[in-house]
């Protein structure tokens, strides 16, 4: 096969979860299970064959609801897959997300050992999502899949996580999320960057031609054709902490909203920098086909528009110059928030927990979402900016501050204390329909 025909997906093959960008608004729950019984576990497997629904089904029966099941490296030695099969995965899978926490940033407050339980043991084996556009149809999602797990004493449910889009549609820092969007080659749905080239199938599907023109499946190939890797990560923000860092760093309301735009690289209605350099532009940050198609590098090299160490130019350089080749480090991303809002104007925390539970797609966790978070959140150098790291969502330590290119002077803030603290996260195995009968159909 020439490396510049794309194999055509086996859509109806592949789980709805793994190529399609969720519903707006959304409502999303989460739900990890145990397996202590091996028999029961793969009885799960059988029936979650029946709930999951394929990438093939653009409207499920549900509307555009879906469930998706994920399998963990212990979930898969729970099951008994055999040893051989089990060495074929991906070392970083094999390893798991709490055992490469310092490599993520996963350090101090944000470490394994303060993590929700049971989050990042060898308890989480399975983990089922369900996404909505609403509650009543997340609901139904629900109901569809709960054949799946009820009645099975030996599959104990542990870990639960609900979601849904606040009234405001935005995330709790108060930014549009879920604007940007890869197009995967074969997979129907278009890209959120009409000027981005699609990417190769097997920067998200194993069993397919990769960017580089590898093929990566985990033997079996049943087992491992037409899946891909889930990072799911429960991430806490502390909302009062961010609007009382842009206020502090303003001069007044307006310059708050430009920092705020400044730092994430969008005014908080979605618009991009890029786009709408002087003020923000609600209608462009509402329109799903204009907000995300730019390139940086042609108008943009330095970053005097959109800062290159902002967090959506950290994310995704594009076009820009940097170092490394931005293809190969691409996922899809989708986030789903949790906990209520902290009211407007309130710059004191609560005490509530609220922020992102957050799910990162592709089929080479090394390249793809280590890579992003060691070198592109965590690190400057790739893009010229030394240490510094994400304004948003990097692990920092209250020593390093964020620099925004102005002339003739540029213009730096105050040391950038934590935002984020992770609170968990699995690395998972998202196995195709096929895949999910063999494990079913598994004999000791």
């Amino acid at each position: 096969m020439s490396l510049h025909t794309p194999a055509a997906l086996e859509l109806d093959d592949i789980q709805r979860g793994v190529l399609s960008p969720r519903p707006t608004p959304y409502a999303a729950t989460y739900l990890a299970f145990r397996v202590d019984d091996r028999a029961q576990g793969r009885e799960l497997m059988r029936r979650a064959s029946a709930a999951v629904t394929t990438a093939a089904d653009p409207v499920s029966p549900l509307g555009e609801a879906w469930v998706s099941v994920a399998v963990t490296f212990h979930g898969l030695e729970a099951l008994g897959v055999p040893r051989a099969s089990l060495d074929t995965f991906a070392w970083e899978f094999r390893q798991g997300m709490a055992a490469r926490a310092e490599a993520l940033g996963d350090v101090g407050e944000s470490a394994p050992a303060h993590w929700e339980a049971p989050l990042g043991t060898s308890d989480v084996h399975v983990v089922f999502v369900a996404l909505a556009p609403d509650a009543p149809r997340l609901e139904a999602a629900l109901e569809r899949a709960r054949p799946a797990y009820d009645q099975l004493p030996g599959v104990a449910a542990i870990w639960r996580q609900d979601c849904c889009a606040l009234p405001s549609e935005t995330e709790h820092f108060g930014y549009r999320d879920g604007v940007s969007h890869p197009a995967v080659e074969g997979s129907g749905i278009a890209a959120s960057n009409q000027l981005e080239v699609p990417l190769k199938a097997g920067e998200f599907v194993l069993g397919q031609r990769d960017e580089i023109g590898g093929i990566q499946t985990p033997q079996p190939e049943v087992l491992g054709r037409n899946g891909s890797y889930a990072v799911f990560r429960k991430l806490h923000q502390r909302v009062a902490a961010f609007r009382r860092y842009l206020r502090d760093n303003a001069t007044g309301p307006e310059d708050e909203e430009l920092l705020a735009a400044k730092i994430m690289g969008r005014w908080r209605s979605g618009a991009p920098l890029a786009l709408s350099p002087q003020h923000d532009d609600p209608d462009l940050g509402a329109d799903p086909h204009r907000r995300n198609t730019f390139l940086y590098e042609r108008d943009d090299p330095a970053g005097f528009i959109t800062p290159s160490g902002c967090h959506i130019r950290r994310g995704n350089p594009r076009d820009a110059a940097v170092a490394g080749e931005v293809r190969l480090h691409r996922m899809i991303r989708r986030g789903a928030v949790y906990g209520p809002p902290l009211p407007e104007g309130v710059l004191e925390d609560d005490g509530a927990d609220r922020g992102l539970m957050f799910a990162f797609i592709g089929a080479h966790l090394g390249r793809q979402f280590e890579f992003v978070q060691s070198q592109w959140i965590n690190d400057g150098v790739f893009f010229g900016g030394d240490s510094a790291r994400d304004p948003v969502a990097g692990s920092h330590d209250g020593v390093t501050g964020f620099t925004i290119p102005r002339r003739p002077l540029r213009r730096r803030l105050s040391p950038l204390p934590r935002f984020v603290v992770t609170r968990g996260g699995e690395y998972c195995f998202l196995p195709g329909l096929s895949a999910l009968q063999w494990l079913g159909d598994l004999q000791d």
